[in-house]
């Protein structure tokens, strides 16, 4: 009798045990929520790949020297960290977890691993462990919007539609049948051009999923910067203009046409095109002062606190950078190299 005593001690000791694991479990596994402001990454840097996040200091990038690799750094390039084996890009940060699309293809290597293809929508810690994949689907642009992913899904029986699934994966919807670039959003509101039958500018409440006009222009590629809406004038040859949300007012920041921008605290970066005089340049928020970053064509600008990053077109390395804000001074991205060399 003593004897069954303390077997039933000890079992009803081992089932709590296993009881509390199972909640820590489920609590540590727990997507925490995110307010409705919050967003994975600038509009630029999508619209540029997406190859470049930051947050609390903290960088988190597509490393070109080592097949587009997930890697981690400060913003200051010390202390680099690769986080995966797998090509990444359109990378968003939330609170403590990454959202990127990755793509093992072209990764190189050989045996098993590198036969079966892995891509698609994934989620990880910021320290690149406990990755999960949220929807084994071809995406071309995502971002985080508040506890939500929305995302461009692609195949060759749908094309191209808005998605949006919940970063716990609870959820996954169809939002819209619409072509719709979901790079721009600010304060739970996702700013974007038509694609159809005009390049009007409209917004998606991301609260309702609702759509509405915001303004009858021909414009591409929208970014939202302290209540202006940056973008590419399609009817005037691409030029860069920013539209005036509360004043409903266009201004031209400059007549040059441009291939791709980004937009900085203090500058925008951008793809001059000119048969003669092609050119990375940069000018003040308003147009102002503009001067040349690097003479010839460079796309995939992606903008951190601290640099400017590029390449040449058609080339993915080697990687240039320049202080962001600081007089311009373009090297390699010297730490990145090293940091895949010492893989």
């Amino acid at each position: 009798m003593k004897n069954n005593w303390k077997a039933l001690l000890f079992a009803g000791f081992v089932l709590l045990i296993l009881i509390g694991l199972g909640i820590f479990s489920a609590f540590n596994s727990r997507i925490p929520h995110n307010n409705l402001s919050v967003t994975g990454n600038t509009a630029g840097n999508l619209n540029n790949s997406g190859l470049f996040a930051e947050s609390d200091g903290r960088v988190y990038f597509s490393n070109a020297y080592d097949n587009g690799c997930l890697y981690s750094m400060n913003s200051d390039e010390t202390d680099l960290k690769k986080l995966s084996s797998s090509r990444v890009n359109a990378i968003n940060v939330g609170g403590n977890y990454l959202y990127y699309y990755m793509d093992s293809n072209g990764n190189g290597g050989d045996g098993m691993g590198f036969v079966v293809r892995t891509y698609g929508v994934y989620r990880s810690r910021l320290n690149g462990k406990s990755i999960k994949c949220l929807d084994r689907s071809a995406s071309v642009t995502m971002q985080l919007c508040g506890d939500y992913i929305y995302y461009q899904r692609y195949n060759n029986k749908d094309f191209t539609k808005l998605y949006k699934v919940k970063t716990d994966k609870s959820e996954s919807t169809l939002v819209s049948d619409s072509i719709i670039n979901p790079a721009a959003c600010n304060n739970g509101i996702i700013y974007f051009n038509g694609t159809e039958s005009d390049h009007y500018l409209y917004a998606l409440d991301t609260t309702t999923d609702t759509i509405s006009t915001i303004y009858q222009g021909n414009l591409w590629y929208p970014a939202f910067k302290d209540g202006y809406i940056y973008y590419m004038d399609v009817s005037e040859n691409y030029r860069l203009c920013r539209y005036s949300l509360s004043e409903n007012t266009v201004e031209i920041l400059t007549n040059d046409r441009v291939d791709t921008f980004n937009i900085g605290e203090q500058y925008i970066y951008y793809q001059r095109v000119s048969a003669t005089e092609p050119a990375l340049m940069r000018m003040r928020l308003d147009g102002s002062s503009p001067e040349v970053v690097a003479e010839g064509n460079y796309s995939d600008i992606n903008l951190t606190s601290t640099y400017a990053y590029f390449h040449a077109f058609g080339q993915d390395t080697p990687v240039y950078h320049t202080p962001v804000n600081g007089t311009v001074s373009v090297t390699t991205f010297a730490a990145a190299e090293n940091a895949a060399a010492s893989k």
